[in-house]
């Protein structure tokens, strides 16, 4: 049970998070991904600001918690080891770099965004969800016969 409230915690302080940083407005996002606006004046340059803040929790965040020996509510730390560029992880990022910049979503301020009730968001997390399932069924699925790589249990 704890490690449901703790999870819940987690996810209610990164929506509120993505919320108060407006990356649950497409619009906000698409003015920030619009370089053109660099040379008109009117670029949006606040979510730099909130990526960097990101990046420099979670990097502090990293270096205390790896610290541990196991973390709280889990017996061990499951960490990526392929360090390896192949075809999925290179059209995973056109295709969520795409999606992000035709409208203005990526996965998590998405699903902060499904309680504002707006249908483009709606359709874009079914979609997703729709991608996640195609996924699964073209690779998860082979990959289960095949041994892991890229996954170690520290």
């Amino acid at each position: 049970m704890a490690r449901i409230l703790a999870a819940f915690a987690a996810g209610l302080l990164f929506g509120a998070g993505l919320a108060i940083s407006r990356m649950i407005d497409p619009a906000v996002v698409l003015a920030f991904l619009d370089l053109g606006a660099i040379a008109e004046g009117t670029w949006d340059a606040s979510l730099a600001f909130v990526m960097a803040g990101a990046l420099a929790v979670t990097m502090t965040g990293y270096r205390f918690v790896l610290k541990r020996r196991a973390p709280l509510f889990v017996p061990a730390f499951v960490l990526p080891t392929q360090r390896g560029i192949d075809w999925r992880l290179i059209s995973g990022a056109v295709i969520f770099g795409g999606g992000w910049g035709l409208v203005g979503y990526c996965p998590g301020p998405a699903v902060a965004g499904l309680l504002l009730g707006a249908a483009k968001t709606w359709i874009f997390v079914v979609a997703m969800l729709a991608g996640m399932a195609i996924d699964h069924w073209l690779f998860e699925r082979a990959a289960r016969a095949s041994p892991p790589a890229g996954n170690t249990v520290h």
